[in-house]
C-alpha cells in the first residue's frame, strides 16, 4: 500500500510516512463490517429460529446455532477477500496507486460476523426462543443506526430496510422449519 506523507504544522510535507489508511481503505473495512456485522445478526438468528420451528431440543438448537456462526464468519471472511481482491486488480488495471486491502476486509468481516452473531447466539442458549426475535430486532435497529450515522445518511430508511429484511428472514425460515418439523 502507498502510504501518503502527513503534512507538517507549518503546512511543509513531513518526510515521515503516514501509517493512516487511505479513505478507500477505511470505507473498505467498514463495509466489510457493517455487511459482516449485520450478515452475523440475520443469518444466525435465522438459521436458529428454522431449527427451533422444528425442533424444541434445546441442544439441537445451539449446536445448530453454533455451526452458523463458524460457517457463516468463514464464509463472510472468504467472500470479502475474494471480492476485495477482485477490486484490487481493477485498481491495478486503472494504474491506482492507493490499492485496498482484501485481507483487511476479510478480518473485519470476520470479526463482526462473530460479534452481530453472539447476540442472537446468546438469547437462544440463554433464554426462551422468543427472546431471538427480540434480540435481533434491537441489534439490527443498533445496526441500521451505526450504518446510517457513519455515512450521514437518513436514519429512517436505514433502519426500515435492516430491520425489514432481517424480521422477514426469522419469519420465513420459523415458518420453514415449523413446516419441515411437522412432517418429518
Amino acid at each position: 500500500m502507498t502510504t501518503a506523507t502527513a503534512p507538517r504544522p507549518s503546512g511543509e510535507p513531513s518526510s515521515k510516512p503516514s501509517t493512516e489508511p487511505n479513505t478507500g481503505e477505511r470505507l473498505n473495512r467498514l463495509r466489510a463490517a457493517v455487511l459482516g456485522a449485520n450478515d452475523g445478526i440475520v443469518s444466525t438468528a435465522a438459521v436458529l429460529v428454522g431449527v427451533a420451528g422444528a425442533t424444541s431440543d434445546s441442544r439441537t438448537i445451539a449446536m445448530s446455532g453454533m455451526a452458523a456462526v463458524v460457517g457463516g464468519a468463514v464464509s463472510m471472511a472468504l467472500g470479502e477477500y475474494v471480492s476485495v481482491s477482485s477490486q484490487r486488480d481493477s485498481e491495478r488495471v486503472m494504474g491506482e496507486t492507493e490499492l485496498v486491502n482484501p485481507y483487511s476486509a476479510a478480518i473485519a468481516s470476520f470479526i463482526s460476523f462473530v460479534l452481530g452473531a453472539a447476540l442472537p447466539f446468546a438469547a437462544a442458549v440463554l433464554a426462551p426462543v422468543w427472546t431471538i426475535f427480540a434480540v435481533t430486532l434491537v441489534a439490527l435497529v443498533l445496526t441500521g443506526t451505526l450504518s446510517a450515522k457513519l455515512v450521514s445518511a437518513p436514519l429512517a430508511p436505514a433502519i426500515g430496510r435492516i430491520v425489514g429484511g432481517g424480521m422477514l428472514a426469522l419469519a420465513v425460515t420459523f415458518a420453514a422449519g415449523w413446516i419441515f418439523g411437522a412432517t418429518v
